[in-house]
């Protein structure tokens, strides 16, 4: 079937469910973080996660303008080519390795690092590797860790079970891959998943290079995808039968809810516009047809966009009002408050070339947010202590 023939098929399909019926301190100790619920991170348990939204926002406040981002301390140093990041019950944190492919528990008091194990088949390469990790909601009684990574034939996502009690580096079960045959490629492998308010795992892929994989709706790639915690297609998917929530992506590395459970992403673009996007369900957002905003019919335009040299954003967060979006080549963390739907004021830069290049950005709760540096991913020009996690107080 041509492209276009597809297109329309997957557009009379999105009609029709519509018609039917997302190391070392260098500051002071401020005591544990509280651990991240769905709703101190933000999202409205229970909510549609990405769904239209029903006027309920009109109370909303919008964000001040200008708001603030400090460093407290550096509770880490000298990761190599860390990637995903994940909140455990006690606050310490899980962060992956791209190119080793361990994942690492950090002390959230001490910093100190405990490698837990290796996910079996990682194949790293280019940006590929161990990439995003999710905890389950249900890490309390199932212990299960969501890894998205690259082995020699594709990108897939496994779920392992993490036994603290076993010996360090042997504490990761077996994988047991949920989903597997998400093309892969020497670039633009996507990678961040996260689960939603609805209980639901999303993740972000990208289209590898091949540009016309974002519009083919019969590939993985390109796309946002949404699925049960067993990796089939979530219910109330746009095309049911189908793990697509929504194609047209370049390469999606940043997902995250805002407190009325609204799905936002961030994603690379070409040469020009780099995008924030308010994700809904079945909508295109346009790669490759169009990059950044172009007003064309059946393409969704980005909230809001940035020169590519500004920002090349990975990881995004919410937090008090506003989405929080690392930025690679950039250098910088992007504070864009919110009102509703749309940006309330102009996007704020923090520690412009400071730090480096900026992977993930997670929100904890309150004003916490943890941040993680990517100097060693062979692009940065790596500097004593790198690579890094920063705790943050943001408002």
């Amino acid at each position: 079937m041509q492209r276009s023939a597809v297109t329309a098929v997957w557009a009379a399909a999105v009609l029709l469910v519509a018609t039917g019926c997302s190391g070392g301190g260098d500051g002071p100790r401020t005591g544990r973080i509280p651990v991240a619920t769905p709703s101190t991170q933000g999202t409205a348990a229970g909510a549609s996660a990405g769904a239209p939204s029903t006027g309920a926002e009109a109370s909303e406040s919008a964000a001040p303008a200008k708001g603030s981002a400090r460093v407290v301390r550096t509770l880490t140093e000298g990761l190599k080519s860390p990637w995903g990041l994940a909140a455990l019950p006690d606050g310490d944190l899980l962060v992956s390795s791209r190119d080793e492919g361990t994942l690492t528990r950090v002390a959230q008091d001490s910093g100190k690092q405990t490698v837990i194990g290796s996910v079996p088949g990682v194949s790293p390469a280019g940006e590929g590797g161990l990439l995003g990790i999710a905890l389950s909601p249900s890490y309390a009684s199932d212990h299960l860790v969501y890894a998205y990574f690259t082995t020699e034939s594709d990108n897939r996502i496994a779920r392992l079970r993490y036994d603290e009690t076993r010996p360090a580096g042997e504490q990761l079960g077996a994988p047991d891959t949920i989903l597997r045959s998400i093309p892969k490629g020497a670039i633009h492998n996507g990678g961040r998943i996260a689960f939603g308010p609805d209980k639901m795992l999303y993740a972000g892929t990208g289209e590898t290079g091949e540009t016309g994989l974002a519009q083919d709706m019969k590939s993985l790639a390109g796309k946002i995808l949404r699925m049960t915690p067993d990796g089939t297609p979530a219910p109330g998917n746009p095309v049911p039968g189908s793990l697509v929530y929504s194609p047209g992506h370049r390469n999606v590395q940043g997902l995250a809810w805002d407190s009325r459970g609204r799905l936002w992403a961030a994603e690379f673009g070409q040469n020009t516009w780099d995008e924030l996007n308010l994700i809904e369900p079945g909508k295109n957002y346009g790669w490759p047809d169009v990059e950044g905003k172009a007003g064309k019919a059946g393409f969704v335009d980005p909230v809001v966009q940035w020169r590519t040299s500004e920002a090349s954003p990975s990881g995004i967060a919410y937090a008090r009002g506003s989405i929080w979006m690392a930025g690679l080549r950039g250098e910088r963390l992007w504070r864009i408050p919110l009102d509703g739907r749309e940006s309330a004021a102009a996007p704020q830069a923090f520690f412009e070339g400071q730090y480096g290049r900026l992977r993930t950005v997670l929100a904890v709760g309150g004003a916490t947010v943890w941040l993680v540096t990517s100097e060693t991913d062979t692009r940065g020009t790596p500097r004593p202590g790198d690579d890094k996690i920063l705790r943050l107080e943001v408002s």
